[in-house]
């Protein structure tokens, strides 16, 4: 039996925080969504004038992240004409994004979840969600949540 870290409210408030300010700064409103390690939702924020085209767009984009344990955007530099992945975005009933912003979050080599972002340009999805990555990493890092990470292992 393999024990594995999982993702708590309190890490999605932190990731999802850190998100917020960053779209703030950049002066884009962002639909962000973070998964847990299958793919499947545990947090979601429309900010005020994110697309409502993109909600799904993101969540696809943390789906994808968590469930390939790759960037959305290193798949999408493989997935044309004559690539390896040409044509995986028809995977997993179209949720498969190849579109930068969507990033996988790791705890020791483990895959815990995904952050998917959306709204803005590909490079300001992908920024606004690495935003949330550096967080989460900052937030391991500390002595006190190390153990508590151990501890709901």
């Amino acid at each position: 039996m393999q024990m594995v870290p999982k993702l708590t409210f309190a890490d999605t408030q932190i990731i999802m925080q850190a998100c917020i300010e960053e779209a703030q700064n950049m002066g884009v409103d962002m639909d962000i969504a973070i998964t847990d390690d299958g793919g499947h939702l545990l947090a979601f924020q429309r900010m005020d004038n994110a697309r409502v085209t993109s909600i799904n767009i993101s969540q696809d984009k943390a789906f994808t992240a968590a469930a390939a344990r790759k960037s959305t955007r290193a798949y999408g530099e493989v997935s044309g004409v004559n690539k390896p992945a040409f044509g995986i975005n028809t995977s997993n009933n179209g949720r498969f994004s190849i579109i930068a912003g969507g990033v996988p979050l790791f705890y020791q080599d483990m895959i815990v979840g995904g952050i998917g972002c959306s709204s803005g340009t590909p490079d300001q999805d992908e920024q606004v969600a690495l935003a949330g990555v550096r967080a989460f990493e900052e937030m391991i890092c500390a002595p006190q949540n190390t153990v508590a990470l151990a501890a709901n292992s």
